[in-house]
């Protein structure tokens, strides 16, 4: 039997380049496909967020650093370093797959706990009593921030392995609580219970968002409530700041009410309008954490109410975003990860605001986006990029419409 190849006559177009340039075409479209509007809601969010909360670590900054010797941007500068940094790997997040984030799950939990660990090396720096910072070749970064995004992605991925056993105590007890006990114990053995809180915020999030039943609920939540205070009755630096939020009158003026009355003070100081972008009297020395955790109260002095409500304007913009991420997804693994990460951010974000407006006691945990301190907003970038690649998986309005 003779075999026979069949050759195009001569001069016609040769199949490679044509089948070549059909591939191309095909990544180009992938890579330029229309993204859903929850994609660019959350990526446009953030990003205001954060270049608004560079300008104002700069107004916040610039006057006690110049009375210090320093530069005065150095503190912008080094905050840019870290938005430079996690901007891109927001967008390099949002292009895994899900399967990706599924296997990563363990691994970026160990590896965020062991980074963890490095608090209770001769790294650790010490903090108004709480150990929860490094210090690396003059870098100082905060491990916790991490574990926040850690726990969030392996409470889905093991709840979704267990979806079909939630009805049972002991599957979700186990491996659930034992192993987020022992995540949340290496933070509070650096003593920082603000941390610690938004961590059981995470873990109650990925329970709630899984469908577990509302009898088994609400036991981790008993248990989550007791801890907390339990830790914070037995620590002489908090119960100070818990009873000086009690106290209406707050009357221990130079200790525990300094910083919450300077606060409310400044907030209250910029009006409907603000005393315009600068002006702020607070940050001359007066309000410690006026760059960090009081950073909303500076916005409120200077760019007043209208200030703070396009602030919470943005995060609620944001919620929704990624609420209708957790609606529309048909993928258990994706609804309970993108809920603990929105219930964290946005969470914080409200927590932070709460005790700035002295609403809740002041526990110490950043304004995401916006406050100073890099890995805080590293780590709330790439939270938004594991976002943002579940937002891919969203169809869009002319996806639906062809098929």
């Amino acid at each position: 039997m003779t075999s026979t190849t069949t050759r195009p006559p001569a001069g016609a177009p040769d199949a490679e380049p044509r089948r070549s340039g059909l591939t191309a075409r095909v990544v180009l479209g992938k890579v330029f496909a229309p993204v859903p509007s929850e994609f660019l809601l959350i990526a446009s969010t953030a990003l205001l967020l954060t270049g608004f909360g560079l300008v104002m670590v700069l107004s916040a900054t610039s006057a006690v650093g110049t009375a210090n010797g320093d530069a005065p941007y150095e503190s912008l500068i080094k905050q840019s370093v870290f938005a430079v940094i996690g901007i891109p790997l927001m967008f390099i997040a949002s292009r895994f797959t899900i399967g990706f984030w599924k296997r990563m799950a363990w691994p970026v939990l160990i590896g965020a706990t062991a980074f963890q660990m490095l608090v209770f090396t001769p790294l650790g720096v010490d903090n108004d009593g709480n150990t929860n910072w490094i210090k690396i070749a003059g870098l100082q970064a905060q491990p916790s921030e991490f574990l926040k995004l850690a726990l969030a992605l392996w409470m889905g991925y093991v709840l979704f392995r267990k979806q079909t056993l939630l009805g049972l105590w002991r599957h979700v007890f186990i491996p659930v609580v034992p192993v987020s006990v022992a995540v949340m114990a290496t933070v509070l053995a650096g003593h920082d219970l603000g941390t610690v809180s938004i961590l059981v915020l995470v873990v109650l999030a990925a329970l709630f968002f899984s469908g577990v039943k509302l009898r088994i609920f609400v036991i981790p939540l008993i248990l989550a409530a007791g801890a907390l205070v339990a830790f914070a009755v037995t620590s002489p630096n908090r119960m100070g700041r818990i009873m000086s939020f009690l106290d209406p009158v707050c009357t221990d003026y130079y200790n525990a009410c300094y910083q919450p009355l300077h606060g409310i003070w400044g907030l209250a100081s910029g009006g409907v309008f603000g005393l315009g972008l600068g002006n702020s009297k607070q940050k001359y020395d007066w309000l410690p954490a006026a760059s960090s955790d009081y950073i909303f109260s500076i916005v409120g002095e200077e760019m007043g109410m209208i200030g703070c409500c396009v602030v919470l304007l943005l995060f609620a913009l944001f919620a929704v975003g990624a609420f209708h991420i957790v609606r529309k997804t048909d993928d258990p693994f994706v609804r309970i990860v993108a809920g603990a990460i929105t219930v964290w951010i946005v969470g914080q974000a409200l927590l932070n605001v709460a005790v700035v407006l002295r609403l809740a006691p002041a526990l110490g945990v950043p304004l995401p986006f916006m406050s100073q301190g890099g890995t805080s907003l590293v780590s709330v970038l790439i939270a938004c990029g594991v976002l943002l690649s579940f937002a891919r998986t969203i169809p869009t309005r002319t996806t639906a419409a062809g098929r």
